[in-house]
Formats: C-alpha cells, sequence, structure tokens
C-alpha cells in the first residue's frame, strides 16, 4: 500500500475518559483502497479510535487527517466516511429500498435519482431483486448486506465497521467475511474494520493494527503478524501459540530470553527427528484431541512444560494418543524471539513457566 495516497492519518491521537487514558498517543497511516483492521481485546482502545474518526468523539489531544485535510473538529456528517454498525440499526416500517435510499433523501436527492442509485447500491450487494421487502423478512446476512448497502450509496471514501458481523453465527459469519472482501475490492474505498475476532481479522484485511491499552502493539500484515509477532501480547493474542520465557526457552529450545513456536509448526512422532536444523524434545501426551480438520495433541515434556502441536487429521488418527511417549520436533527457524516482559508470575516449575493459548 505504499504507493498508493495516504487516506486517513492519526497524528498523537489521544483519548482520557477521566483518570483512564482509552487511547494512548496512537500515530497511524492507512492507505487509500485499503482494506485495515483494528484489531484486539475489548478495552484496547480499537472502538475509540474509530469513533474519533467517525467524528463521535473529540480527541483530548492530536490530530484526525483525512485525505490531507485536518478534520479533527469537524462533525461527523462534514467528514466523507460512514459507518456501520454491529445491530445494523435499519428502519422496519420501510422496505429495503427506503432503508437504502433514506441518507440520500436526508442529502435532499430527487425521488428518481435516489430510486436509481439505491438500487445500484443493493445490486452491488447481490439483492435488489429483495428491494419491495421488510428488514423483518429477512435473514441476519441479508440485514447486513442492506446495511451496507445503505452505508456505500451516499459515496463516502472511507468505510468504518464497527464489529459488523458480531451477530452472526458461525457459518454465515465465515459467508460474510468473503462477501465483503469482495464488496470492497468491487467499490475501491477504504475499509476500516473493527474486531475482536483475529480469524476474521486476517482472513479480510490487508494490514492490522493490534490494539493493547490504547496503543498500537503491532502493525502489519497477516502474515508478518502471524509469523513474526513482536511480542507475547501479538504471539498470544494472534492465533495459538506455545510462549516460552527464560526458563523453558534454555530448557527446551536451547535459547535465551522469551520465544514463541506455533503448534502446527511441532511435529509428533516416535522418534526423535535426524533432519538438519531441526530439534527435538521427549514427552508424554496428556490430551489428544479431535478436531475434524486436525488433531490437538497437549504434550507434557520430560524436561520443561505442556505444550500443544497441531496435526492435520488423516483418518481421524494422530502420531499419539493418551498416554504414548512420543517426541515433539521443530525446526530452529520456526522460533519467534519476543522482545517484552516474561509472560507472567515465575515459579521455580519449568512446567508453569509457559502459556499455550487456544485461537479464539
Amino acid at each position: 500500500m505504499a504507493d498508493k495516497p495516504v487516506a486517513i492519518r492519526l497524528t498523537g491521537l489521544t483519548r482520557t475518559f477521566g483518570s483512564v487514558t482509552a487511547v494512548d498517543h496512537v500515530d497511524l497511516e492507512i492507505a487509500e483502497g485499503e482494506f485495515f483492521s483494528m484489531l484486539g481485546p475489548s478495552g484496547s482502545g480499537k472502538t475509540t479510535v474509530l469513533r474519533l474518526i467517525a467524528g463521535f468523539e473529540q480527541p483530548t489531544s492530536g490530530t484526525v487527517s483525512l485525505f490531507g485535510e485536518d478534520v479533527t473538529r469537524k462533525a461527523p456528517f462534514d467528514r466523507p466516511v460512514n459507518t456501520v454498525f454491529q445491530d445494523y440499526a435499519l428502519f422496519p416500517h420501510m422496505t429495503v429500498l427506503d432503508n437504502v435510499a433514506y441518507g440520500l433523501r436526508v442529502r435532499g436527492i430527487a425521488r428518481k435519482e435516489r430510486r436509481e442509485r439505491a438500487m445500484k447500491a443493493l445490486a452491488s450487494v447481490r439483492l435488489d431483486h429483495l428491494a419491495d421487502r421488510r428488514p423483518t423478512q429477512l435473514s441476519g446476512g441479508q440485514r447486513q448486506r442492506v446495511a451496507l448497502a445503505r452505508a456505500t450509496v451516499v459515496e463516502p471514501k472511507v468505510l468504518l465497521l464497527d464489529e459488523p458481523l458480531g451477530a452472526l453465527d458461525l457459518k454465515l459469519r465465515e459467508q460474510m467475511q468473503v462477501e465483503l472482501k469482495q464488496i470492497q475490492r468491487e467499490l475501491g474505498i477504504t475499509f476500516i474494520f473493527v474486531t475482536h475476532d483475529q480469524e476474521e481479522a486476517l482472513t479480510l484485511s490487508d494490514r492490522i493494527a493490534v490494539f493493547s491499552a490504547g496503543r498500537i502493539e503491532q502493525l502489519g500484515t497477516p502474515f508478518e503478524l502471524y509469523e513474526r509477532p513482536v511480542s507475547r501480547f501479538v504471539a498470544d493474542f494472534v492465533g495459538t501459540s506455545n510462549l516460552f520465557d527464560d526458563i523453558a526457552s534454555e530448557l527446551v529450545l536451547g535459547r535465551t530470553g522469551h520465544h514463541s513456536l506455533r503448534p502446527e509448526k511441532l511435529v509428533v512422532s516416535p522418534r526423535p527427528s535426524t533432519e538438519p536444523g531441526f530439534r527435538s524434545a521427549p514427552g508424554v501426551v496428556a490430551e489428544a484431541i479431535y478436531l475434524g480438520s486436525g488433531v490437538r495433541l497437549v504434550i507434557d515434556l520430560d524436561r520443561g512444560p505442556r505444550i500443544t502441536a497441531l496435526e492435520q487429521s488423516v483418518g481421524g488418527h494422530a502420531h499419539g494418543d493418551h498416554g504414548d511417549r512420543v517426541f515433539v520436533s521443530w525446526r530452529d527457524a520456526d522460533v519467534v524471539p519476543l522482545g517484552d516482559a516474561p509472560i507472567g508470575p515465575q515459579n521455580d516449575t519449568p512446567s508453569k513457566t509457559i502459556r499455550t493459548v487456544v485461537a479464539r
């Protein structure tokens, strides 16, 4: 995205509520046409940043610029943005067409033009055949697409999406992730997507900012965040990780410092690996959990902590059942150093100094 113009620039953005700092000196640039996600747990500051961009909140300090213009003190309706919320907020007494055309009506657009533009917006989300229905006659995914059409019909330069898929069931949410990305590509406008779901962010985004305590912990592509997290928090929050502190790193990895190792990078077998660049450690299978597409093996190492390995399912069989002695092997190149503080309270038992974090 480096070759594209900057759509949004946040400089020193801070927002406090009494003694609580919700956003803490955030600097960020988002490119025109980018699908950008802000990812983090509740209270991390991501939604407040979205509201600051939209104009629903005023910063305590810092600036918000949209396409080179400082809009920090401008009202929401004076900014070239629109917002899609989780509850969609459709008018139940209006038809789908009238819901989509409502923003144009408020702007004084003539009836014929607003109908044409509303139908075109519905066609872009493949719902023009349902223009005469009421929202109560639609599925959750269809209502979500109506909300998208209503937000885009006024031709904003930036679309802000505040956890818009959170109310959908898992299967529909996965389907809508694909559709949302396709819609964004077709429209070509900047999407800023707020979510606490790391899989959703990885699926949709060109880049992701991981938020923690009002700050951006790491900014990068989905690949960069998953394969090379810079801190314990990112390794913990994005995906599934085995996290090693100083003691566990020295015992198991033969390294000093704090490290992360993804479960799918581990190979479980009856014998240690003899391949160049691999290390192995013996242990006992504590649990073998069938997941459908794979098998999760929880292994207590002889010298070290409990770790988790993930294997592809081959007829439901994994290289180890409960109580089996096995070797866990990994490439040295797959071990990721983490550059921050210890994982948690230290104690004298190495098996307690690692956390295995299951994907959310």
